[in-house]
């Protein structure tokens, strides 16, 4: 006989819950069920698109999945993720897990006690550009990293650091694997009331460096990340989902393309967390993994308001 479907939701349908919902419905393994926002218009609209309930409450929305996306604002992440785990569903929650560091390690207990999947949603880990780059990696020596974007108009209640460069923090972090040892940091608010252009040097206990830079006041948009290592330079496009390594033969630098098979990270991130729930396995960016992001970038935002640095 085949396993029931896993019944999936998502809490926040705003702009990004909406593109999840929208992947849920398409995702067949899985059956998408219901949805829940604080604002009855936005969730019905999502389940009249999608077909599926537009639940009232928590308490409802927990009775009709077994697991969901949770997509609000990151101060409500807390609440409503600690409701849901003591409830025993198994959450995908969009980064950052939560802004405050003692909070995201009580959601990585409560998941552990109720033996649910908590999965951060740090999208890049997806995207095949990172991938390839992960095929090809040896030592990192030096990580140069841009992600640049428009103003959002939302979402400014956090700092770009928290919002953007959290994403770079938890992929280096991935490729270093070894403890940070010294921080520079900078941060400006522009148009915000908190940084709205960002930059930190990191140095690790493995000699490596990476040097970060954000933005979200950009006229253009670019997510682009460059690997140095000893026998080869790797640049990886996320946004394009291209990349190219360069190496050192016969005396001069050969340029190849990296192959990457482009895919929706978004696609195969979820199809990733409904494996994980079906089969209780541990997701690649779990509850660990997004608390320690965050409790870099934590550190990072501490220390961009005043131009500081930190060592270890």
């Amino acid at each position: 006989m085949a396993a029931p479907q896993i019944r999936t939701g998502v809490v926040g349908v705003g702009h990004i819950g909406r593109v999840h919902a929208r992947v849920y419905s398409e995702i067949s393994d899985a059956r998408f069920s219901a949805v829940y926002d604080a604002n009855p218009d936005a969730a019905a609209q999502a389940a009249k698109s999608y077909r599926v309930k537009a639940t009232s409450s928590l308490e409802e929305f927990a009775e009709l999945v077994d697991a969901a996306t949770i997509s609000t604002p990151t101060s409500t992440h807390y609440p409503i993720c600690r409701e849901l785990l003591a409830k025993g569903k198994s959450l995908l929650v969009e980064k950052p897990i939560t802004d405050r560091i003692d909070e995201a390690a009580e959601l990585v207990e409560l998941a552990r006690q109720h033996q649910c999947v908590l999965q951060v949603g740090h999208i890049e880990r997806f995207n095949p550009a990172l991938e390839a780059l992960e095929r090809l990696l040896t030592r990192p020596r030096f990580i140069e990293s841009h992600r640049l974007s428009h103003y959002p108009g939302r979402g400014t209640e956090i700092g770009v650091i928290l919002d953007l460069m959290i994403h770079d923090i938890e992929v280096i972090l991935h490729l270093v694997r070894s403890p940070v040892v010294h921080i520079d940091a900078v941060g400006i608010p522009v148009l915000s009331a908190t940084e709205d252009i960002a930059n930190a040097r990191l140095r690790f206990e493995n000699g490596c460096v990476a040097n970060i830079t954000v933005s979200r006041i950009s006229p253009e948009k670019l997510r682009k990340i460059r690997v140095f290592q000893e026998d080869a330079y790797l640049s990886l496009d996320y946004q394009n989902q291209s990349g190219e390594i360069y190496r050192k033969e016969a005396g001069s630098i050969a340029r190849k393309k990296v192959a990457i098979e482009k895919q929706e990270p978004l696609r195969k991130e979820l199809e990733a967390f409904i494996t994980c729930v079906r089969d209780g396995a541990e997701p690649r960016v779990g509850g660990p993994q997004g608390a320690a992001a965050l409790d870099l970038a934590i550190r990072i935002t501490q220390l961009a308001a005043t131009n500081g640095q930190w060592s270890a």
